[in-house]
């Protein structure tokens, strides 16, 4: 199984590894149960040790931090914290994770589409249309519209965890602007200037692809083939949480960097001022706005719908990720995705998803009652961990809040297994303990051809015991390296 449900730790007097702490229903990625580290890492765990892990931490946070690469929240800037000890796959889980990684994003188009089009899956009788209907990003205006090449997800970053049992299952679909890929490059960038080891890895490239590949996805969602096609990145500016990756992607594409501000709308075009006062016309926009509806809750047309709805369903202008494709984001929808896969793919699914309850029903709703001490309740539009309720570390009153909350609104959350998250060696002060961590893989969809990069991003829960990973709430990040075969 590759885990132990008592707790034991790794005996290694004066060594990093002193009271290593692993089971307690963990699975941990570099050591087995017997704490022999694994055939993947031991060169890197013998290499640890032979370090002053503290200097290798400074070293690790310099290389970041002397980049300018960084996190915004509400209240400030904060730094984004990369852990020096490298997350590392095989190349045979890799081509598992890609294998599944690309079936799941050709199914959630398939969705997408499906929900815009002729809606054959709910003819089926295999998901409820008030799903959708009651889902935050449905868009009524784009029924019967499908964009450019039929792409809705052209970027997608899923979020995978491995539980207990050593098996990866899928947490989340993240395709509605899925973030932090280029923070990927960074964690790459870190390990190259401050990490004095490899582990005898030879590990997949990761800079080469990175904006090479968005690059790919906004120009196949070109609305016209008219030669090269305008693109601009649309941000909230030096307030958006991934300001740092805005700025880099519009630098490294030379692509037009524009706020909602600077967006006009003449007749079906849409155009950005820039700085001299000059009218930019545009055909693809990278949205990367927090406002990401058409319309408000109260049907009024939001700022984004006053400027793009005419001009997307006349084709003159693409979005991506489309309008439309927070569908495939929603976390009770998630629960769907594997009949999808059989549905539009006549496949099996090659990962399962977490399983997750529907609390609009009734009797799933007592269920979830009944067992909300041992579920995960979580908003089903929800970002960054906000709102989550993890039963098994929750107070009797978190507990109590939770119920109280599906019952005044069921349809608006949702319930999932609680997954055990994997456990990796971390440094904490001058030595290694375990922190928990899952894997956000990206996925680019061009037409007929979905690519899972290795430019992976590996978030960790800093604090001991932590099970949230979002930089939001004190998650940081590992660099990931994949073996070459």
């Amino acid at each position: 199984m590759g885990c132990i449900s008592t707790v034991q730790q790794i005996h290694a007097p004066g060594g990093v590894l002193d009271g290593y702490a692993l089971g307690g229903g963990y699975f941990d990625e570099a050591f087995d149960d017997s704490g022999k580290p694994r055939p993947h890492y031991a060169a890197i765990i013998d290499q640890l040790s032979a370090l002053e892990l503290a200097d290798l931490k400074r070293a690790a946070q310099d290389a970041i931090d002397t980049r300018g690469v960084a996190f915004t929240t509400r209240t400030g800037t904060l730094p984004f914290v990369v852990d020096p000890v490298p997350r590392v796959i095989t190349s045979d889980e890799w081509r598992l994770v890609s294998a599944a990684v690309n079936q799941r994003v050709r199914a959630l188009n398939a969705f997408v589409r499906d929900v815009y089009g002729t809606r054959r899956i709910f003819g089926a009788g295999l998901i409820p249309w008030a799903a959708v209907e009651s889902a935050e990003y449905f868009e009524p205006d784009l029924v019967g519209t499908d964009p450019p090449a039929g792409i809705f997800t052209n970027i997608a970053g899923l979020d995978l965890v491995r539980g207990s049992d050593g098996e990866l299952r899928v947490l989340e679909d993240n395709v509605r602007s899925p973030s932090g890929l280029t923070f990927s490059l960074a964690a790459r960038q870190m390990s190259d200037a401050a990490v004095p080891f490899t582990g005898g890895t030879q590990k997949l490239p990761v800079d080469a692809n990175v904006f090479a590949a968005i690059s790919d996805a906004l120009h196949a969602a070109a609305p016209v083939d008219n030669g090269e096609p305008a693109i601009a990145l649309v941000s909230d500016g030096p307030g958006s949480a991934a300001w740092y990756e805005h700025q880099q992607v519009a630098k490294a594409l030379d692509i037009y960097l524009f706020s909602l501000d600077q967006l006009e709308n003449q007749g079906d075009s849409v155009y950005g001022r820039d700085a001299d006062g000059l009218l930019k016309p545009i055909d693809v926009i990278y949205r990367r706005t927090d406002l990401d509806r058409l319309r408000l809750p109260s049907g009024a047309l939001t700022q984004l719908g006053e400027l793009l709805l005419d001009p997307i369903r006349e084709n003159k202008v693409a979005s991506v990720n489309a309008f439309g494709s927070g569908i495939a984001d929603d976390k009770l929808l998630h629960a769907y995705v594997e009949q999808m896969i059989i549905f539009y793919l006549a496949e099996e699914p090659v990962m399962e998803s977490v399983k997750t309850y529907d609390p609009s029903n009734f009797e799933t709703r007592a269920m979830v009652e009944d067992r909300i001490g041992e579920l995960v309740i979580k908003p089903r539009g929800g970002l960054g961990g906000a709102g989550v309720t993890i039963g098994p570390k929750a107070s009797r009153d978190d507990l109590d809040a939770a119920v109280a909350l599906l019952n005044a609104e069921p349809e608006q959350w949702v319930a999932q297994e609680t997954v055990a998250l994997s456990t990796h060696p971390t440094v904490a002060g001058n030595s290694l303990e375990p922190r928990h961590i899952d894997l956000r893989p990206y996925a680019i969809h061009t037409g007929d051809d979905v690519r899972t990069l290795p430019a992976c991003l590996t978030r960790v829960a800093l604090e001991r015991g932590g099970l949230i990973v979002n930089s939001s709430q004190n998650g940081g990040a590992k660099d990931t390296w994949i073996t070459a075969e």
